[in-house]
């Protein structure tokens, strides 16, 4: 076994010992130390991720194995013709977020300070006597009062801003458009972090399909030139060579 294998599992083994520690409903983590168990959890299912990916690329295809999916999955996610299919998928999420950034970009409490948002971040931390609160997980809540203290609100809401645009118009122009449904989908999970549901489930649903279709997606848009340039070029795979049957020749066995 490689170091690398040898320290994924360690980092493997540590991870999934604090996982239990925290999710087992027999002993809790103490008050004191949960919010460190939590960091510590993350930081090395991250640090698993990449030593793997690491010792995958020094030694590519040692482990692999090829499964074929189903017929129905590999024309969704990988025949051009497919495109079609999520066309108007990109669109209606691409709309959405553009409508949503403008909104903001247009309206007041965002662009022009922060304000709106560093309201939001106030309620959705908020927690009740009854010891309730819009944000489930205590570790999310600290990150955004961590983020309110130092007033970081001031240059979120435009980061906020400018990437719902973005990734509005990456979808409805197909540009890039994993990418795009990679960071939509990122911003509805933490839209739902923090307590709101509103359209981010069924949105972020519809963006895991479209990063899974990455490849045929933006098909009828501008990554259909755009990718060939970036090396991902859609072609069509070369068939084998018909087998010609040899007859035998006189005297051969």
């Amino acid at each position: 076994m490689s170091q690398a294998r040898s320290a994924a599992a360690v980092i493997g083994l540590v991870a999934t010992i604090l996982l239990v520690w925290m999710v087992n409903p027999w002993v809790a983590v103490p008050d004191s130390l949960s919010l460190i168990v939590q960091w510590a959890f993350w930081i090395l299912a991250i640090a698993l991720v990449v030593v793997l990916y690491v010792d995958s690329r020094r030694d590519p295809g040692s482990d692999e194995v090829e499964i074929e999916g189903p017929a129905f999955a590999r024309f969704l996610f990988g025949n051009s013709r497919a495109g079609l299919v999520w066309l108007p998928i990109r669109l209606f999420l691409g709309f959405t977020w553009l409508e949503a950034g403008w909104h903001k970009f247009s309206g007041t409490g965002w662009v022009d300070g922060g304000a709106a948002l560093q309201g939001y971040w106030q309620s959705a931390t908020t927690v009740s006597d009854a010891g309730k609160g819009a944000i489930t997980y205590d570790w999310y809540r600290e990150f955004l009062t961590l983020m309110l203290s130092n007033g970081a609100y001031v240059w979120f809401a435009k980061l906020i801003v400018f990437g719902e645009i973005a990734v509005g118009l990456g979808l409805i122009f197909g540009v890039l458009t994993g990418f795009a449904a990679f960071f939509g989908a990122f911003m509805n999970m933490a839209y739902l972090l923090a307590g709101s549901a509103s359209t981010n489930p069924v949105m972020f649903s519809l963006a895991i399909g479209v990063i899974m279709a990455w490849k045929v997606a933006g098909y009828y848009g501008v990554d259909r030139w755009l990718l060939p340039v970036l090396g991902t070029p859609w072609q069509k795979r070369e068939g084998l060579a018909p087998h010609r049957m040899v007859q035998p020749g006189p005297g051969s066995a």
